[in-house]
């Protein structure tokens, strides 16, 4: 494929090599057991680092190592649990089934399609993990990558504040560096004047590269200026019913269904060799308490009209 080669510089010769030497270093890891040792799941962390082998293990634990402090948010992923089943029937989040021109998946979100009065930050972040581990099950995906839409229509103070700052933080600042995807576009739509202070102190935690992806937007017309509306449900300008594609979702949520379960059969034994991005090892906290001061102070200003 055209774009791996040009973008991630994979061909077969690199392709092979890397897997060889990344099955070998979990071979020889005693910080790490039972981790799946197949190539679609190797190539996801290579692929998102572009072929660098080092990079893509250090992402491998630290994917590992989110999943194990945060097993409240990302174990379990059984679409079929009642919880989680009720907010993918109500539509909460789910991809199109439509590529747009570049070849890329929509992941698709309504906050108003999440209600804070019978859901948590557990079930909002296990809809997203379910999400996100099952497209990524797909070779085409991993090249080509995802755009993000998120309508914020409806939300209120009560969907923010399900989440606690601390777990609020660590999901964006560690998410970009472990959850291996390749983030294309971010969309948003809807956005009250009062949540703005959460994604701006959102934004602090991501990469200069995320934040240039992002976009806002005021209205659905302006949305679709940006994104072809044939990607998108009817409810977003598109032409295809929302719950026809959460049909379709389904059936592909359930052709991957073990293979998610099987996730939690993972485990990371010590985190002694994570490197964090600025050279220090995971447990510097300077930062993340810079950033819980912002995030903390952005909570407290939000107040949805």
């Amino acid at each position: 494929m055209k774009v791996a080669r040009k973008e991630l510089r994979e061909d077969k010769a690199i392709r092979e090599q890397a897997l060889e030497q990344m099955r070998e270093w979990l071979k020889q890891n005693q910080d790490v057991e039972n981790v799946r040792t197949d190539d679609l799941f190797l190539l996801k962390f290579l692929r998102t680092k572009k072929f660098s082998v080092f990079m893509a293990q250090q992402m491998i634990l630290k994917y590992l190592n989110l999943r194990k402090v945060h097993m409240h948010l990302m174990y379990g992923l059984d679409f079929l649990s009642p919880k989680l089943n009720k907010l993918i029937n109500n539509g909460y989040m789910f991809p199109s089934p439509v590529r747009d021109k570049h070849g890329r998946r929509l992941i698709i979100g309504f906050a108003r399609n999440f209600n804070p009065e019978e859901h948590d930050s557990s079930d909002m972040s296990r809809v997203h993990a379910i999400t996100y581990e099952t497209l990524q099950e797909d070779a085409q995906n991993q090249i080509m990558g995802y755009v993000h839409i998120g309508d914020f229509k409806g939300i209120t103070t009560a969907h923010v504040s399900c989440w606690n700052p601390t777990d609020f933080l660590r999901m964006m600042k560690w998410g970009e560096q472990s959850i291996p995807m390749r983030h294309k576009e971010v969309h948003l739509v809807h956005v009250p004047s009062a949540v703005k202070y959460v994604i701006e102190a959102g934004k602090s935690m991501i990469s200069k590269k995320m934040k240039e992806r992002l976009q806002v937007h005021v209205t659905i017309p302006d949305l679709c200026k940006k994104v072809d509306p044939a990607c998108l449900p009817k409810e977003l300008g598109g032409n295809i019913p929302m719950v026809e594609m959460i049909d379709w979702w389904k059936q592909e949520l359930a052709a991957k269904l073990n293979t998610l379960l099987s996730l939690d059969n993972m485990n990371i034994l010590s985190d002694r060799s994570i490197i964090s991005r600025n050279g220090t090892d995971r447990n510097n906290n300077n930062g993340a308490a810079l950033g819980m001061e912002t995030i903390t102070g952005s909570f407290r200003k939000l107040e949805v009209d």
